[in-house]
């Protein structure tokens, strides 16, 4: 089973989703997916969980250390509702659109952010957010504060870094993030809660675990410089060609679709 994710917040989150959803009834899924697609699904989802299971051992962490976001935007969102039965709570989007409608349709998950959002974006974003996991500018950390301000809501995020130093990757570069933590004193409804990161995409895995490590490495120098509201306990790192590696590292939340979802792609 995949960890539950708590943070601070979510029964506000939880009751004004159900209010908010009780007017959402028309969009949620109505074609019932075949019994040989709930089981192609389960046997991909228990092969992940072996997988995840077998690299905490390894770490010698316990496997409720680590949560699965399901990241469902290769597939329909009728196979998306299936993932609740099957244990996994957390579902992950990169798509403003698809995130919203995918919201609606599914209001009884966890929903996270994993793409790059844009400040347009930000409004009709924030009452459906569970984690927002990429937060790559301080441009985009002040919008979010005042918007959250506006909406008087609380909503939490991860700080992206460009730990790989790709020149097509948003984030931070790991030497801007100390000083980064004075600007984060000014936030009150914005609640930085880790840091998010991509690796370099590559065949052998291991050549992601310098990247990381060094994020985690510096996940542990920031969290002693930070003070509440902020508390940085999350480590968002991995996807389906690493995230083995990244969970070794002390990924605390792994991003994972390809694996999840193949041969049910639409």
């Amino acid at each position: 089973m995949s960890r539950r994710l708590s943070l601070p917040g979510e029964s506000a989150y939880l009751s004004e989703r159900r209010t908010f959803w009780a007017t959402e009834l028309s969009l949620r899924p109505t074609h019932v997916p075949s019994d040989s697609v709930k089981s192609l699904l389960a046997a991909n989802l228990n092969a992940v969980e072996k997988r995840i299971h077998a690299a905490c051992r390894r770490a010698d962490r316990a496997r409720d250390e680590v949560t699965l976001v399901a990241v469902t935007k290769s597939v329909s969102v009728e196979v998306a509702a299936l993932l609740p039965a099957l244990g996994v709570a957390d579902l992950g989007e990169s798509r403003a659109q698809e995130f919203w409608s995918r919201a609606a349709a599914l209001p009884s998950v966890r929903w996270h952010f994993v793409g790059h959002l844009q400040r347009n974006k930000i409004e009709r974003t924030l009452p459906l957010v569970h984690l927002l996991h990429s937060v790559d500018s301080l441009r985009l950390l002040h919008a979010l504060e005042r918007e959250a301000e506006k909406q008087r809501r609380q909503v939490n995020v991860l700080l992206e870094v460009n730990a790989s130093r790709e020149a097509n990757k948003q984030g931070f570069a790991p030497e801007e993030m100390a000083s980064l933590v004075p600007e984060l004193a000014n936030l009150r409804q914005v609640h930085v809660r880790g840091l998010m990161t991509m690796a370099a995409l590559t065949e052998d895995p291991e050549q992601c675990r310098q990247t990381f490590a060094g994020v985690r490495e510096l996940r542990e120098r920031l969290r002693i410089q930070v003070s509440p509201p902020h508390e940085l306990v999350h480590l968002s790192m991995g996807m389906t060609n690493d995230f083995e590696v990244a969970i070794e590292e002390g990924a605390t939340l792994v991003r994972i679709g390809t694996a999840l979802f193949e041969g049910l792609a639409t």
